[in-house]
């Protein structure tokens, strides 16, 4: 038992670890810094677009590459050497954020989309070791664990940036334009120091069979054939995954463009920050919340509640004219946000066969993945579509967040025809189930 707990909380510390790169990073300083600094100048509807396209970019590329990772490392018995190359690009990448001078948006875009690719590709091999360490019935509070540690652990170093920024010379530093700067180092070293646990603590079931090198990769390209035949066979896992890429995008969009949206209707860099603060901290409890709700009324409707929020936020945040609005926003989205994260993990990962976790949490990941192409295309699409009608640049940016609750409603739908009870006696989840 203690040796469980060890594994549980080493492989929760994980989120704890990478979470810095999607507060500081992903949802806070970079859209601010990318507006203000990186592209000094430019139209701020150019700018959303061109952080649109960087989120794009790199979700096309881990969309791509997904399922045939996760096969290979099913294969070859590797998702821990395979979340440590990822886990290493996100570090290094974000770490070499701090070395781009003012202006230079295309280095900026650049090293983002491939520490994003670190952050995303590290996701599939972390999602994958969950059935490694939970069984079927504690999935949903060990899944709704790293997220909750995500956002507490994410939130104390965003919150140290913040003072950071705020106050630099108290740090040594010149301005708040290097403080922002060496913010991104630090998230770079936190990520990799919390990393440690997972890959000392986590023992990744043994394959007896496992291929090496040449072979690996092969196998892992006929699997990935081989998987999409399974998943269209099995109607229930199929569904989910439609609704899932829906719904999620709607998630992650508002996660990487709120702050640029805020911005571009007139809100303060200040507020925006202090906005995300509170949405981590209320996150942190409320994710452990939604995974002791999910084993109570079930992991579906708990999503459901959800997304029912989400709609309401995408409608809200189209509207909102004072600051106060995007705290009370906040809030709303800390509420939810972890708990349909979670529960749409441990859903899943009940739904699918243990000794395919990997390569199916890759297809999960790919559509996640692919999701985050539409969804910041979607909003600076329809927000460059307006402006070109004659709309001022805020109107144009109300009309781009609005969009998305158009994906919350499709998802919410399509979830409906996913049978949670028939998913779970499936005989590929099965392997999941069985575990004791």
């Amino acid at each position: 038992m203690p040796d469980e707990r060890k594994s549980v909380l080493s492989w929760a510390l994980y989120d704890w670890a990478n979470s810095a790169f999607a507060t500081t990073v992903m949802a806070g300083f970079f859209p601010i810094f990318f507006k203000q600094y990186w592209s000094a100048g430019a139209d701020t509807v150019v700018s959303t677009a061109r952080l649109g396209l960087a989120n794009s970019l790199a979700g096309i590329i881990v969309a791509v590459l997904a399922p045939v990772l996760g096969a290979i490392a099913d294969s070859s018995t590797a998702k821990k050497r395979f979340l440590l190359f990822f886990a290493c690009m996100g570090v290094v990448m974000t770490g070499g954020l701090a070395l781009v001078t003012q202006g230079h948006w295309r280095y900026a875009v650049l090293l983002y989309a491939m520490a994003t690719i670190g952050f995303s590709g590290g996701n599939i091999f972390y999602d994958s070791l969950l059935p490694v360490v939970a069984s079927s019935k504690r999935m949903d509070l060990v899944s709704a664990l790293g997220y909750s540690l995500g956002y507490l652990g994410g939130g104390l170093l965003f919150a140290l940036n913040v003072v950071m920024t705020l106050h630099p010379h108290i740090f040594g530093l010149t301005d708040s334009g290097q403080a922002v700067r060496f913010a991104f180092l630090t998230v770079g070293i936190w990520w990799a120091v919390f990393s440690i646990p997972i890959m000392l603590f986590v023992h990744e079931t043994r394959n007896v069979n496992a291929l090496h090198g040449g072979q690996a990769v092969c196998s892992g390209i006929v699997q990935v054939a081989r998987t999409v035949r399974e998943v269209r066979a099995l109607k229930h896992i199929l569904i989910f995954l439609v609704a899932y890429w829906l719904y999620i995008d709607g998630v992650d969009t508002i996660v990487r463009m709120a702050v640029d949206y805020g911005l571009a209707i007139g809100f303060e860099s200040n507020d925006l920050i202090l906005a995300l603060l509170i949405t981590q901290f209320v996150g942190f409890p409320s994710a452990v919340a939604f995974g002791w709700l999910g084993s109570k009324i079930g992991a579906k409707r708990g999503i459901y509640l959800a997304i029912g929020v989400y709609i309401c936020i995408a409608v809200w945040g189209a509207f909102m004219r004072h600051s106060y609005e995007f705290y009370a926003l906040a809030v709303t989205i800390g509420l939810v946000q972890g708990g349909i994260q979670a529960l749409s993990r441990s859903l899943y990962a009940r739904m699918i066969p243990a000794d395919k976790a990997a390569e199916f949490f890759g297809f999960y990941n790919m559509l996640g993945k692919f999701a985050v192409v539409i969804g910041p295309v979607l909003m600076a699409g329809v927000g460059l579509l307006a402006k070109n009608m004659g709309m001022a640049n805020s109107v144009a940016s109300r009309v781009g967040i609005s969009s998305v609750a158009l994906l919350f409603v499709l998802g919410g739908v399509l979830l409906s025809f996913v049978d949670e009870s028939g998913a779970q006696g499936n005989p590929l989840g099965a392997s999941v189930d069985s575990r004791t």
